[in-house]
């Protein structure tokens, strides 16, 4: 079965909590925005550590490393049976300086012609409500669960 692994970054102003979400990039994702955006994550195999997987990818598709006290948060399962693992960090990165890798597809489709894409477009700091309302709802569950840590811990 596929498995993901990503990270999950949160940050306060003043005492509001934000979060950070990807919106995937390419001309599927261009004009979809509500359960759209995403934690930065991507697949990795059985024999890798996933937390060394969920860095990994969160700094092909930012380029920036995240590294700190991480809170291992509990894995979901999206619609297509793949399985997200996920770990929290609060860490705080300037949005404007994201730079993705880039993947490539035939585009327009069935036209021979290939074309690169970002894998993210973007990235914002989104307060919980507007995350839940903009992450993809498989993966709401990881605001959920830091947001009920943070509260539980107060």
């Amino acid at each position: 079965m596929k498995q993901s692994a990503g990270l999950l970054l949160y940050k306060f102003v003043d005492v509001t909590i934000y979060f950070l979400l990807v919106h995937p990039g390419g001309p599927f994702w261009k004009n979809k925005d509500l359960e759209s955006w995403s934690i930065p994550k991507g697949e990795f195999t059985d024999d890798e550590d996933g937390l060394v997987a969920a860095q990994r990818e969160f700094l092909e598709e930012t380029g920036f490393e995240a590294d700190g006290d991480f809170i291992k948060l509990e894995p979901v399962k999206l619609k297509s049976g793949k399985t997200v693992f996920a770990w929290a960090l609060e860490f705080d990165i300037d949005v404007t300086l994201i730079k993705s890798n880039e993947f490539e597809i035939e585009w327009p489709p069935k036209s021979g012609s290939m074309k690169s894409f970002p894998e993210i477009d973007r990235a914002e700091w989104f307060q919980t409500a507007e995350a839940l309302k903009k992450i993809n709802p498989a993966q709401a569950d990881f605001i959920v669960q830091i947001v009920s840590r943070i509260s539980a811990s107060l």
